[in-house]
């Protein structure tokens, strides 16, 4: 009976891993109308920082859990020194901690990761120099370019001071709100 309970652990995890997976290429996580940042991924949590990552719960950790615990559990179940279910049982479902524990970290570390490679490197910009792409109307928005790291980026940009800025002109980036960059003209002498 116990080897029973194993594999319908070990088969449903299982399932709705390779489930998961097929529906979600499927599909892409796209339906989902409410901007939160996890493309629709149901794995996908948030940290207190708001940024998304993987929760200690999520349906990829419990999946693991199952799949783990049970297949732990049949490899248990077979062994004569842990064939009784009291031994088999605590020792699948450490098992299965520990195997959810390290998938849990790991997605963890990669979230982490790829994470600091843009979002931490914002605060770095201001006082860096831009030009601008699209003119910033008086009060409204443009665009500006700015190399980074060797890379090209562009964000959308208002004057710090309110004032029309025209295209290709220098400027300074003062602050950052959100995606909103604030610049100001650079001085002809101030590069």
């Amino acid at each position: 009976m116990d080897f029973l309970i194993y594999s319908i652990c070990f088969g449903v995890g299982l399932v709705f891993t390779i489930l998961s997976a097929i529906v979600g290429q499927l599909f892409g996580g796209h339906d989902a109308h409410a901007d939160v940042g996890t493309g629709g991924q149901a794995d996908a949590g948030f940290e207190h920082t708001g940024m998304p990552g993987v929760a200690p719960f999520s349906p990829t950790t419990i999946a693991c859990f199952l799949t783990a615990a049970g297949g732990f559990g049949m490899i248990f179940s077979r062994i004569g020194a842990t064939s009784s279910v009291y031994i088999s049982a605590p020792l699948s479902i450490v098992s299965g901690l520990i195997v959810a524990a390290a998938v849990f970290f790991l997605f963890e570390a990669l979230f982490r990761k790829t994470q600091s490679s843009s979002e931490s490197h914002v605060s770095t910009l201001v006082g860096q120099l831009a030009s601008i792409i699209t003119p910033i109307p008086e009060n409204g928005v443009g665009e500006i370019a700015y190399v980074q790291a060797g890379t090209r980026y562009s964000a959308p940009a208002r004057s710090e001071r309110g004032i029309r800025i025209n295209c290709g002109q220098d400027v300074r980036i003062v602050r950052i709100v959100g995606s909103q960059f604030y610049v100001v003209p650079c001085e002809p002498n101030s590069n």
